[in-house]
């Protein structure tokens, strides 16, 4: 697959390097994002890149002199007793400057926690040293905690800290080759991993990907929640009953918690570190203060984690029989609700990239509670004009839409019903999987009244 998007990390990681004082660059975020990659695209061919695993801190020493030795001739020749000998020696062996990456920084440290404290001391006392540092790991707790903890070493020496985040959502296309429909619904599972994108494509259909890469016991990305969640969570089982009560509809702190049969109070810490690490997000009505329990909801955000909690984890067993024809029949008539529950969520991420109607928004969200008539209402998508003169209300319709008048009109007097502090300048607008192409003279008339997958997935592309 082709390398996509990343223009500003790469560019961030290029200025850095190209300094020439030494620098510290730590880099970080979850399995399969695509850090390696974005890593070979910026070093240079006598750089050296070395591959940390979880093995005994002699052999790690020994497996990166040889890795140094590449470009330093001999380097792996010498045993080197400690890693400040090893770091020792490589400073005073370098005749010209380059940069060291050292990938999954995190198994290392997992058997020399000194580590960060020998880094420290090298970039304290060695400033004029003549070689970069790029630490990255995958492990989101441990590398946050190395770099924005204050009681670590690592604290504020750090010239660059970069957090990869999953690729935005309109690269899809390009990656799979597909057209804008199908785009949303390959996002509604791969979610912006990349790898999983690579995955995806070499596998030819949605069907035969989903089928032998995560339903297949065998697939590679069968027990991959579990695997991210070992990365990053000591109460990882815990952490995975969790998404699994919210895999199947339980929303609330304090229904998730009876099901576990734990204190509302025990599982709030938990709760927040799988938003922290992007796996849950916690939801209020629009205009509610974000502080407030009331009414949060928590939904899993992570697309892939989403898809394996909403569809795989409750069929684990008949998977484990190699029933997978078997199940996929019978999890397929519930993909259409799924798809149009992920579509409302790229509608919301894509309000913000671009005007519409020539009015800049903030972030929208979803509305839903008591109506001025007492009674029970929802709008999918709300949000205010930037300059606080406009409310865009929106619906989300993954179907095709023939009488978009209708439902604008309805839209339009539903938001007449929201709390009087919410009604301005109303501007409703429709996001639907389909037009029939007479409405595309409505689109020309009226322009951003009508999304359908084709304008959301270029906006989520800038």
């Amino acid at each position: 697959m082709d390398f996509l998007d990343r223009k500003n990390e790469h560019k961030r990681l290029i200025t850095t390097l190209d300094r020439q004082e030494a620098q510290l660059v730590v880099m970080y975020g979850r399995r399969r994002i695509g850090k390696s990659t974005l890593i070979r695209q910026v070093l240079k061919k006598n750089d050296i890149y070395f591959l940390a695993h979880l093995s005994d801190d002699i052999l790690q020493r020994a497996q990166l002199a040889r890795a140094i030795s590449e470009q330093v001739a001999g380097f792996d020749k010498a045993i080197y007793p400690s890693w400040e000998a090893l770091f020792n020696s490589l400073g005073n062996s370098l005749k010209r400057s380059l940069t060291v990456c050292i990938d999954e920084f995190p198994y290392m440290v997992k058997k020399s926690p000194e580590l960060p404290s020998l880094i420290q001391k090298i970039i304290d006392e060695q400033p004029n040293r003549s070689y970069h540092l790029i630490l990255c790991g995958s492990s989101q707790q441990m590398m946050q905690g190395l770099v924005l903890d204050s009681s670590n070493p690592l604290y504020g020496r750090a010239n660059q800290i970069l957090k990869i985040n999953p690729l935005q959502q309109g690269w899809i296309q390009e990656a799979i080759h597909c057209n804008p429909v199908e785009a949303v619904k390959e996002f509604s599972v791969w979610g912006g991993i990349p790898r999983y994108w690579e995955i995806r494509a070499q596998e030819g259909s949605f069907e035969n990907a989903l089928k032998n890469q995560v339903l297949d016991r065998l697939g590679v990305l069968h027990e991959e929640p579990l695997r991210l969640l070992l990365d990053d969570m000591r109460e990882a089982v815990q952490a995975f009953s969790i998404l699994t009560l919210v895999g199947r509809g339980v929303h609330k702190m304090s229904e998730i918690a009876a099901r576990l049969g734990k204190p509302a109070t025990h599982i709030s810490r938990p709760l927040d570190k799988l938003i922290q690490l992007g796996f849950l997000k916690r939801e209020v009505p629009y205009g509610d203060s974000p502080r407030s329990g009331k009414k949060s909801l928590y939904k899993i955000s992570d697309p892939f984690t989403n898809f394996y909690f909403t569809f795989v984890e409750s069929n684990l067993s008949r998977l484990e029989l190699g029933l997978i024809e078997q199940v996929y029949n019978s999890i397929l008539p519930g993909f259409n609700k799924y798809f149009g529950a992920e579509w409302e969520n790229l509608c919301r991420a894509c309000v913000p990239l671009g005007l519409i109607n020539g009015i800049e928004f903030g972030m929208p969200s979803r509305w839903w509670g008591t109506n001025v008539q007492g009674d029970k209402m929802e709008i999918d998508l709300v949000c205010e004009s930037i300059d606080k003169k406009y409310l865009l209300v929106g619906e989300c319709k993954w179907s095709n839409v023939t009488n978009p008048l209708s439902l604008i009109n309805q839209l339009i007097n539903k938001a007449k019903l929201l709390p009087g502090k919410m009604v301005g300048n109303l501007l409703p607008v429709l996001f639907v999987k389909s037009i029939d192409n007479s409405i595309e003279i409505l689109i020309q008339r009226e322009p951003g009244i009508v999304f359908t997958p084709k304008e959301v997935m270029e906006r989520l592309k800038n």
